[in-house]
């Protein structure tokens, strides 16, 4: 069995593997539910899940879809799990339970739960850095808000959408997505709330991206008083914040310092562990201490953030900002954590340039692609019909393949009953020569002579030394191959050459074994490229098909006797 065959074979096996395994997904895998659970309450199960791992959770996801009254108590209870590892910054998990419950929200046709569930999923996407299944879930919320005119949670949608419009440096776009939020608040319940906080802390972060300080300092000073009138401690410290960052960016450091500790005070008094909060705060207190030359203080300051750092934080510019800083303090007093310091430098921007620009590549498709429908299509799906694809291409190659293999058959066989009779001819008929005009007669012996004597065979073989050998010159020699050989003189050469080595290969088995390259120098070619080429342009066939089928003839004829 050839190689292709076996190839053919393999990859249609695995296709009918994957329709099958395809099917058996479809109508769902029967998954074996214990006795013991069917007795317990839906709240049991649901703290089952909540205890239990990924795996282990599949048998009580199953005992509670069984157990439960309706799709909407389902839904509910799943986006009661969901909430739960979201909370727990498990936002793997989280998305995963949320997909469940959009499906059922879909299947109950509940507008107002759908658009929470996907908000809720476009904000555990946000927080995991999965920036462009955020925009997906955004958007799906938003098609729908749009038609229910719900403010709260198109208030929410908003938010998500400018924080990832910032971290593309789309700065414009992020503060016309807060504008509009602010025009939507101001005629709602929604002003002097927490939300309305939380839209001004975004435009001011978006002006001091663009480094328009007085208009962070007004909404920053607009923030601050509604923030402790609301005793929102999260919000004050966030603004706060700018104002120490505006400070610094001015290099008023003294006074950046007075509103960072103010800012720390209130963190440390309230308890504060919203990490997005501590990071930038300690990072421009140990930018303040760094450009004061405290060098030891900056990095006290900075390694209060390690422990709040994880691996997804990688794809944070702050994270990234930290561990600069990190170097730049090391580069004074310890160039050996400087180094270290740098290298990771240099992985974090590679990271997070590839999200940047995977991010921003899907911001460009919904920006003009809004009207269009999303085709999406599941993994399986793609590689089932790839590989069907890669099924029927190698079907055409063995085709190709076969046929090739069915006239090169074709060809040799032939090209045999043509050596089998020119060498019967040749001994029952040797060569005779009679032409009238003596000296075009004594020329064509004088080559036939040549022939007999292959010589023919040497490298050296040319139109002048074989005009020599003649005794004419190579005009002459030329015009008289032309006519009476209807040749060229390199085609009659490369002709005598071929038919020598066809002859000789089909006869002498130690010919045989030789190379390629050994035979084409046997027979007066400088290369084996160039003896393929005539050989092939001759006969159609490559030298080694045409050894390998003679030495299999040999092989039969000898099986027989």
């Amino acid at each position: 069995m050839t190689f292709l065959t076996k190839q053919f074979l393999s990859t249609c096996f695995l296709i009918t593997f994957l329709f099958i395994s395809k099917s058996v997904l479809a109508n769902g895998i029967q998954i074996s539910i214990p006795d013991s659970l069917t007795t317990k309450s839906p709240k049991q199960i649901v703290a089952y899940i909540k205890r239990s791992n990924p795996q282990e959770s599949k048998v009580y996801e199953s005992a509670l879809n069984k157990i439960s009254d309706s799709d909407l108590i389902l839904a509910q209870q799943y986006y009661n799990i969901a909430s739960f590892f979201y909370n727990k910054e498990e936002y793997e998990r989280s998305t995963y339970y949320l997909n469940k419950t959009a499906k059922l929200a879909k299947k109950i046709e509940d507008d107002t739960f759908l658009s929470k569930c996907y908000i809720k999923l476009g904000n555990a996407y946000l927080k995991d850095w999965k920036n462009q299944k955020s925009l997906d879930s955004y958007d799906l919320a938003l098609k729908i808000l749009q038609k229910n005119k719900n403010i709260k949670y198109q208030l929410a949608v908003n938010s998500g959408i400018a924080m990832i419009l910032r971290r593309m440096q789309q700065l414009d776009k992020a503060l016309e997505v807060c504008k509009n939020a602010l025009s939507l608040i101001e005629n709602s319940s929604y002003k002097n709330s927490i939300d309305h906080v939380k839209f001004i802390t975004i435009i001011s972060e978006t002006y001091l991206d663009q480094k328009k300080y007085d208009s962070v300092l007004h909404y920053a000073d607009i923030g601050i008083a509604m923030s402790e009138s609301l005793d929102y401690s999260i919000g004050h410290i966030d603004l706060l914040t700018k104002k120490g960052i505006v400070s610094f960016n001015r290099n008023k450091l003294p006074q950046a310092l007075e509103h960072l500790y103010l800012a720390e005070d209130i963190l440390i008094n309230k308890k504060i562990t919203q990490k997005k909060s501590i990071l930038n705060l300690y990072y421009f207190l140990a930018s303040c201490f760094y450009e004061q030359k405290e060098y030891n203080k900056a990095i006290s300051y900075l390694k209060n953030t390690e422990p709040l750092l994880e691996e997804k934080d990688s794809r944070n510019i702050r994270f990234i900002d930290i561990n600069k800083l990190f170097a730049k303090c090391y580069k004074v007093i310890d160039k050996k954590q400087e180094s270290i310091y740098l290298e990771k430098v240099v992985v974090l921007q590679a990271q997070f340039q590839d999200a940047t620009n995977k991010t921003v590549n899907k911001l460009h498709k919904q920006n003009t692609q809004k009207l269009e429908n999303k085709l999406k299509a599941r993994y399986k799906e793609y590689v089932f019909f790839i590989l069907l694809f890669v099924c029927v291409f190698l079907m055409f190659i063995l085709f190709k393949y076969f046929r090739k293999q069915k006239n090169n058959k074709v060809r040799f066989d032939t090209l045999i009953q043509k050596i089998n009779t020119l060498e019967s001819k040749e001994k029952n008929n040797p060569k005779a020569i009679i032409i009238d005009d003596k000296k075009v007669n004594d020329v064509l012996n004088g080559l036939h002579k040549l022939e007999s004597q292959e010589f023919f065979l040497n490298t050296d073989c040319d139109l002048r030394s074989m005009a020599k050998k003649v005794k004419t010159n190579t005009t002459y020699l030329s015009k008289i191959i032309k006519t009476h050989k209807a040749n060229s003189f390199n085609d009659y050469i490369n002709d005598l050459r071929i038919e020598y080595a066809l002859k000789r290969l089909k006869n002498d088995r130690k010919f045989r074994s030789f190379s390629v390259k050994s035979i084409a120098l046997e027979i007066g070619y400088k290369t084996d490229n160039s003896f393929t080429k005539h050989f092939k342009s001759k006969t159609g066939l490559n030298p080694s098909y045409y050894i390998k089928k003679i030495n299999n003839q040999t092989k039969d004829s000898k099986k027989k006797s």
